[in-house]
């Protein structure tokens, strides 16, 4: 069987108060060609549709539109919920997926079997996949209990958790003649992050170890992480990575999905197919005189700025590059030796005293920023 995956679409997501809409529209009609292209049996997209747990309307007509377009090439289509997206409101689209034929999981449900999905390709090649959306600490206990599996202790760790539960849900894995399957949303311990994922669901607490799959699995699509890779394990397990750079700390990663082909008797093999229909991020620096000799990127830019900090310099900048969405005082200008940086002592002094101290520990001599601030204090005071 042929398998598509990918995840980590982040439907809606703004960049520095930049919409991604048309670029989300371009690169999910990338991924729909790439389906058609290669007529997978399956498609798993592994969690974060959306890149908020709210939603626009826009962006849910586009991630229906998307999984309709998705499930008229012919293939199956399984969606799980990440931690960005939300579970219960992904669970009431449920009644218009089913319709579609489309499978969709935004949270964990009471029966486990639910979780179970199996399939039939056009070939006769059967399949089966385990789908666990996102699991925050808190549900990933009551999951536990939920599916009977002793209370948890509370000396148990989030892996222990996920580990029990992956383990419920692939104890069907042993029919020799059957392709085994898994998708989740979480974080493998050594996977290397993509860079503009959520910090709080990738820290340590929330790494569970590849050993959770079991080794009759065929394969393992994970999300969560932004860059495309295979983690090592008793079972191909990889990250598809996301289909577009969410962020400029994703300026080096090449945005692709996954395409699989297995059997029940042959070990899976893997290529990643390039997705180019969003603008790359990519970031500059230099003085102003350097920027003005550029010859600007076709990608948004985030610019450090190699000039000492003054009123009206971002303008000067976006004037420049128009297309720059982040500009910083370049912070190994402000690290080098004479920047200036004092610490300013707050006992007794004013709030101007403060701020100028403020000001010259950054090294900005600009008076017109010092009269704006009392201008602004002196309105604020009374």
């Amino acid at each position: 069987m042929k398998i598509l995956h990918t995840s980590d679409w982040h439907v809606g997501k703004v960049l520095k108060g930049q919409s991604r809409s048309d670029e989300h529209k371009a690169v999910l009609a990338g991924v729909i060609e790439i389906a058609r292209a290669e007529q997978p049996d399956l498609v798993i997209v592994a969690g974060d549709l959306y890149d908020t747990a709210a939603p626009s309307s826009e962006a849910t007509r586009l991630v229906t539109r998307a999984l309709t377009a998705l499930r008229r090439t012919g293939a199956d289509v399984v969606a799980i919920g990440g931690n960005h997206d939300n579970g219960p409101a992904l669970d009431a689209l449920r009644p218009w997926a089913d319709a579609a034929g489309i499978t969709l999981r935004g949270g964990v449900r009471e029966n486990p079997d639910e979780h179970i999905i199996d399939g039939t390709t056009a070939g006769g090649e059967r399949w089966r996949l385990a789908a666990l959306p996102f699991l925050s600490q808190r549900y990933a206990v009551r999951a536990l209990e939920m599916y009977e599996l002793t209370a948890a202790e509370t000396n148990q760790t989030y892996a222990d958790h996920l580990g029990r539960v992956l383990g419920r849900l692939t104890e069907g894995f042993t029919e020799p003649d059957r392709v085994h399957l898994v998708t989740a949303h979480l974080t493998v311990t050594g996977a290397a992050t993509g860079g503009g994922e959520r910090d709080a669901h990738t820290v340590l607490g929330y790494a569970v170890p590849a050993t959770v799959f079991p080794a009759t699995a065929h394969y393992v699509a994970l999300g969560h992480l932004h860059r495309a890779q295979r983690v090592a394990g008793p079972c191909p397990v990889r990250y598809s990575g996301s289909p577009l750079a969410v962020d400029f700390g994703e300026q080096e990663n090449i945005p692709s999905v996954t395409m699989v082909e297995v059997t029940a008797s042959t070990a899976a093999r893997v290529r990643e197919v390039p997705v180019t229909a969003a603008s790359a991020l990519r970031t500059v620096r230099g003085t102003l005189a350097q920027l003005a000799e550029i010859e600007a990127p076709d990608a948004w830019l985030r610019v450090y700025v190699r000039e000492q900090p003054r009123a009206g310099l971002r303008e000067e900048v976006q004037e420049l590059l128009p297309r720059a969405l982040e500009i910083r005082i370049d912070p190994e200008l402000l690290a080098a030796p004479g920047s200036g940086a004092r610490i300013a002592q707050r006992s007794g002094r004013s709030p101007r005293e403060l701020f100028a101290d403020y000001l010259d520990s950054r090294g900005h001599a600009d008076e017109g920023v010092r009269e704006l601030f009392d201008e602004l204090f002196e309105e604020v005071d009374h």
